[in-house]
């Protein structure tokens, strides 16, 4: 059996010798791809920048299908499966054209395949590679040039062949209030899948992102890495093969998911599918987060270069308790704090049912009168008032069953005709059919109109909390049925490609019940996103580091919660608390007049201390040190640098107190060798008594090649003059240390 699968790979992998070879390439990395017309299209290579005559010298060009399809090698893994009207699903595709661009920066590739039994069925096979930054995308294009409909039943974004048979793959996993956990485990014999089938919350179970070591490792600093993200705002679909067999290379193709999802493609209708970024580096998991984010800041996120702001959201201090009152409290002690935003979420709306519960008038976005007697307008004067910017909840495509919009357009939800559906949060709550463009107008309507009736609303909080449970649409045909979980996101897309258009400076943060929807293909709409509904800082150390292997730390949302956690019931000191949040975009999910005085305190010198460190944190090149997925998953410590390596922000994390533990070595790294760096405390527990680094001048090669020991990470005792307001204990211990070169 397997000297037969031999045999039929080695004619697979035979191509003309006279096919030309088409390459693009970013500043570190190259794609080579080879074609003939009338014959298949052939992927060569992807990795380091290099010369096709030098590869092919070392042995390092393959000959492998880069877009397979079901039809003539079935045994193999394919990428695409297309259903004729007449229900024949053979497809052999060949190249009939080439284009080929450069314009803004990326350069283009266009393979145009024909299929060669159904010649009315083209597909564009592309590939885009960035000047600036070393990232190359992939994606496909189907277009039936007929008049009779076609079933794309398999229809992949991306295929990338793997000159390797020893390859380690890190993806993210997780659920509500524990999102982003790392995995990294071998790709052994057979088929492993990366998959979601949430509908709205594809990016919380699994995370449409991965990375493979080749060589069998992945270390942060010195091996070679492939990563890559899939900007889609459906479920996903991810396929790692490996055979083991002579010639046949680890292969991945990913796109939308397939399940529940045969899209019918009418006659002259194309469908174009979502972008796979990909990425590569020899400078281990490292290498390749830096290209992501660096290209993330560029290209993909809103102001992704313009620092954020510190906000205060009203969530976890209030929760549907909003009022004039607790709004000017919180509002006026925040400012004193040295706040900047102010943020007033879920519980302002709601006339003939009001939200006064998670029940009742999502979709009625009138100002509840009881609460809010004059409405919005009062708390965005008393924040402005106080100098800081005012932001706002939504949750725009959902409903309850109490609601007047349920009244109105109970056919707006989506549901079965005949069943009774199945209902989210407090057990009323339905999503609109985003596919129908009654409500893509409704949707846009919500934003449209509370943001001209108050044109200085400056954030707003778009949340979603409920999964596609009921997959059928009272607005499609029943013979469109299946097209629903491609076209709901097609519709949010369009929906907020609109917002944009008309309010394209407004920041919006993209909450799905916590990071439900993390993931890429929201990005050119969103500034930001709230990376979990846990704010627990022992949990946020691991969702975090989860998170920042592809996602850069200003997109994502960290608040500093209560000194007890609202879902772990853990107490965690302020300190610990404030040094967690401030790895990524700082805020505050509390009551400010609940702090003790020397929580208060310590709140606004850490506040201001974030200020100062913000353009390194929120912009620097990040470094993991050590991981707390590693060990005894007790520390963890990472680091930013800033562009021309004068200046470092890193942060180091001890959990759990053991006695007579021995302090951890930290190897720092990017900084420069030959430059001496000046270490400063941000934020020490107590004013006078920094970590005995503070002061220090060392050089960057002793940093990084020797490192660093922070004997206060696991044995600073408090003294009797300390105040207990800090609730320093010997768990939960954090030191912050900013470096700047000495000229």
């Amino acid at each position: 059996m397997k000297k037969t699968l031999c045999l039929l790979c080695a004619v697979l992998l035979v191509a003309s010798a006279t096919a030309k070879e088409y390459s693009i390439s970013t500043p570190n990395t190259t794609l080579i791809l080879s074609a003939n017309e009338g014959k298949e299209l052939m992927f060569n290579y992807y990795g380091t920048r290099s010369e096709a005559n030098e590869l092919r010298a070392a042995g390092r060009m393959l000959n492998y299908r880069a877009y397979p399809a079901w039809g003539t090698q079935c045994v193999l893994p394919y990428a695409s499966l297309v259903k004729q009207h007449d229900g024949d699903n053979a497809v052999k595709l060949v190249v009939e054209s080439v284009a080929e661009s450069n314009n803004g920066g990326i350069s283009k590739l266009s393979f145009h395949l024909r299929d060669v039994a159904h010649p009315a069925l083209l597909i564009k096979v592309n590939y885009s590679a960035y000047n600036d930054c070393d990232i190359i995308k992939m994606n496909t294009e189907y277009i039936n040039e007929g008049k009779k409909p076609v079933v794309l039943q398999k229809y992949m974004s991306a295929v990338l062949p793997i000159q390797s048979d020893n390859c380690v793959l890190l993806h993210l996993d997780g659920t509500l209030r524990n999102e982003c956990n790392e995995h990294i485990v071998p790709l052994n014999d057979g088929v492993r899948t990366i998959t979601s089938q949430t509908g709205t919350m594809a990016g919380r179970e699994s995370n449409a992102s991965f990375m493979l070591g080749l060589d069998g490792r992945l270390d942060e600093t010195n091996c070679p890495v492939v990563a890559a993200t899939l900007l889609w705002m459906g479920n996903f679909h991810f396929e790692f093969y490996n055979t083991h067999t002579a010639g046949v290379p680890t292969l991945f193709m990913g796109g939308i998911n397939p399940t529940a999802s045969d899209y019918t493609l009418l006659g002259k209708k194309s469908l174009s599918t979502p972008e796979m970024v990909f990425t590569y580096s020899n400078n281990g998991k490292g290498g390749v987060t830096r290209n992501l984010h660096t290209w993330a800041r560029k290209h993909q996120i809103i102001d992704g270069t313009k620092e954020r702001e510190i906000l205060l959201n009203s969530w976890e201090g209030v929760y549907l308790n909003t009022t004039v009152a607790n709004i000017e409290s919180m509002t006026k002690d925040f400012a004193a704090l040295g706040g900047e935003m102010f943020v007033v979420d879920d519980g302002w709306f709601g006339v003939k049912y009001p939200r006064t519960n998670v029940s009742s008038a999502l979709g009625d976005w009138e100002v509840d009168k009881n609460k809010l007697p004059e409405g919005i307008r009062p708390l965005i004067d008393l924040t402005h008032n106080n100098g800081m910017k005012f932001g706002i909840w939504i949750e725009p495509e959902m409903t309850n069953t109490n609601s007047e919009l349920y009244e109105k357009h109970p056919d707006w939800v989506l549901r079965h005709p005949d069943f009774e559906p199945t209902y989210g949060r407090g057990k009323t709550q339905l999503l609109l059919d985003m596919s129908n463009p009654k409500v893509q107008d409704f949707v846009f309507g919500v934003v449209d109109k509370l943001l001209t009736q108050h044109p200085d609303i400056e954030y707003i909080k778009w949340d979603n909390n409920m999964r596609i449970h009921n997959a059928q649409s009272l607005y499609l045909p029943k013979a469109l049925q299946s097209n629903l979980l491609v076209d709901f996101a097609l519709g949010l897309e369009n929906t907020l490609q609109r917002i944009r258009a008309k309010y394209p400076k407004v920041v919006i943060q993209l909450c799905a019940g916590g990071g439900g929807r993390l993931n890429y293909g929201y990005l050119p709409y969103f500034q930001e996103m709230w990376t979990s509904d846990e704010t627990d800082p022992v949990r946020r150390i691991f969702i975090q580091w989860g998170a920042l292997n592809f996602y850069p730390s200003n997109m994502l949302a960290a608040h500093v919660c209560a000194t007890t956690g609202h879902y772990t019931k853990r107490t965690t000191p302020i300190k610990f608390r404030f040094d967690v949040a401030s790895m990524c975009r700082l805020g505050l999910e509390l009551v400010p007049a609940e702090m003790t005085n020397g929580e208060r305190a310590y709140a606004k010198r850490a506040i201001e201390e974030y200020k100062q460190i913000r353009p390194i944190v929120q912009q620097g090149d990040l470094y993991r040190l050590i991981s707390p997925y590693e060990g005894e998953k007790n520390s963890a410590s990472l680091m930013y640098v800033n562009s021309d390596k004068s200046r470092a922000v890193l942060f180091a994390y001890h959990i759990y107190f053991n006695i007579n533990e021995q302090s951890q070595i930290i190897r720092l790294q990017g900084l420069k060798a030959d430059a001496k760096y000046r270490i400063r405390e941000v934020s020490p527990e107590n004013l006078g008594h920094p970590v005995a680094l503070d002061g220090k001048v060392i050089s960057g090669s002793t940093l990084m090649n020797e490192g660093v020991i922070i004997p206060e990470l696991t044995n600073r005792y408090k003294s009797k003059e300390q105040t207990s307001d800090i609730r320093q204990t010997n768990d939960y211990k954090s030191v912050v240390l900013e470096l700047v070169e000495v000229k």
